[in-house]
């Protein structure tokens, strides 16, 4: 009750000092993440605030550790440490403590990466394909409504001379792509050339498209956004 508690007001404070940072691109001095837009990338959140949890009280008590053995027993103290080499009880409990830790923080991290791995029927598959400087996006589960043809087309970063007001600066293109929101989506990702990165960091997915290889992730879009 304690440790949800903590986190949730620490989850707090952050939001107060970051709310005006909890958009869809990233703003100067961002402290939280990007607003979540698929459950996967909420879970992401929850588990960095969960971690966080024990990062903190780590840090505090190495800290409090290293401190007290510094100003107790510097050469101007006058105090004598123990001359003792070994003790069962202590080499117990510094391993029994770290182990507990490592597992409450590993059943909700193994839950987060099968969730992320789980395969759903989708609705709609989406193939991405990398260029140097640009992106190929491919729609063919609709080649019925084009003659037989997918709809397909080439999305390119507008030039930062080209921008208009409010646009962002490498972000923006020419051609973007729109997904349909609660409706589970497939995503094949792969390369033309070279390697490169597909990410949407309100999506949580960021996958390598590597030449010679199609990579698969999925989501389900909850919110409207850009």
């Amino acid at each position: 009750m304690f440790v949800k508690y903590f986190s949730k007001t620490l989850v707090a404070l952050i939001s107060i000092f970051s709310s005006s940072c909890l958009l869809d691109a990233a703003k100067p001095w961002q402290m939280n993440f990007q607003d979540p837009a698929t459950p996967i990338s909420e879970g992401i959140i929850n588990f960095h605030n969960h971690i966080m949890f024990f990062l903190f009280m780590v840090v505090i008590f190495v800290s409090w550790l290293m401190f007290r053995g510094l100003y107790l027993f510097n050469e101007t103290s006058g105090s004598k440490a123990e001359k003792w080499t070994h003790s069962t009880i202590l080499e117990i409990v510094w391993t029994i403590i770290p182990a507990i830790i490592l597992a409450v923080i590993a059943i909700p991290s193994f839950s987060l990466l099968f969730s992320m791995d789980e395969i759903i029927d989708p609705a709609i598959t989406l193939k991405v394909v990398a260029h140097q400087w640009y992106w190929s996006y491919e729609f063919s589960d609709y080649s019925s409504l084009n003659g037989g043809e997918s709809l397909n087309f080439d999305s390119y970063m507008i030039a930062e001379e080209d921008l208009i007001g409010g646009g962002l600066r490498l972000l923006e293109v020419d051609n973007r792509v729109v997904l349909p929101i609660k409706t589970h989506i497939r995503i094949l990702i792969t390369s033309a050339d070279v390697l490169h990165s597909w990410a949407v960091p309100s999506f949580g997915v960021k996958v390598d498209a590597c030449p010679g290889r199609l990579n698969q992730t999925s989501v389900f879009i909850k919110r409207i956004g850009v």
